[in-house]
């Protein structure tokens, strides 16, 4: 018993000690980091797989970088051993922390009576695929599908496709002049504060090239339109996996 509880004692010290000295290294390479980064809060700064390089998230990017803060690695770490890309995983939580830090009341919302999926679509007013989604809004609520709509006019900050999204923004019902717009219909020009110009830096950091560009709620991009039934079984699916 004795023997025992020597071993035991031993163990507990041994890893506390290796635990100490991990957190003293993780918190020696934020200072190290910061001084590159000014930006990036310390919590953003983790540990990573790779021993000596430290996992950092920018929403909505992550990549890696060297505890002294030198060298950076914009890449993905695969895990040979079970086949898992570790860093599309981090990516894709940290995609959807940033759409969700954007604030729900910075988007358009179209929500079904019984919600059991909420979907993000980034949208060109002037796009044929996106006005082929809007037009199905109301078969995708049918199947419990909420979408909230974030603008990425496709031409660029200023261009005629930015000042329909600003037009759409500032008007009295956003839902309407969102619907109206993407049939054709010329709305009175806006000028209020919105979030276009936020949505489209946005929708560059994650990579965007093009609209519709579907976020699902697990951070899976799905580039394009996807008919109402076939976005369901993927919703219902990607459920079933968790």
């Amino acid at each position: 018993m004795f023997l025992f509880r020597y071993i035991l004692i031993s163990c507990l010290v041994i890893l506390s000690v290796q635990t100490t000295a991990a957190e003293e290294q993780l918190a020696q390479a934020r200072i190290n980091i910061q001084k590159y980064l000014s930006g990036v809060p310390a919590e953003n700064i983790q540990l990573s797989p790779i021993e000596g390089l430290y996992k950092v998230f920018m929403p909505p990017r992550v990549f890696y970088i060297s505890g002294d803060g030198q060298f950076a690695v914009d890449g993905d770490v695969i895990d040979l051993k079970n086949g898992t890309n570790i860093t599309k995983l981090e990516r894709q939580k940290s995609m959807v922390n940033a759409i969700n830090s954007t604030g729900k009341e910075t988007m358009i919302i179209f929500k079904a009576k019984q919600s059991r999926h909420t979907i993000n679509v980034f949208t060109d007013i002037d796009c044929g695929y996106c006005r082929k989604l809007h037009k199905a809004v109301p078969e995708y609520n049918k199947l419990g599908i909420t979408i909230r709509y974030l603008a990425y006019p496709r031409a660029g900050i200023g261009s005629d496709s930015y000042k329909k999204a600003v037009s759409v923004w500032c008007a009295d019902d956003r839902r309407a002049a969102l619907t109206k717009a993407k049939s054709g219909i010329k709305l009175p020009e806006g000028n209020c504060d919105n979030p276009v110009a936020q949505h489209h830096q946005l929708g560059n950091l994650i990579g965007i090239t093009g609209t519709p560009a579907i976020v699902l709620d697990s951070g899976r991009l799905i580039p394009g339109f996807v008919p109402p039934a076939r976005l369901s079984s993927i919703l219902n699916q990607s459920v079933a996996k968790k």
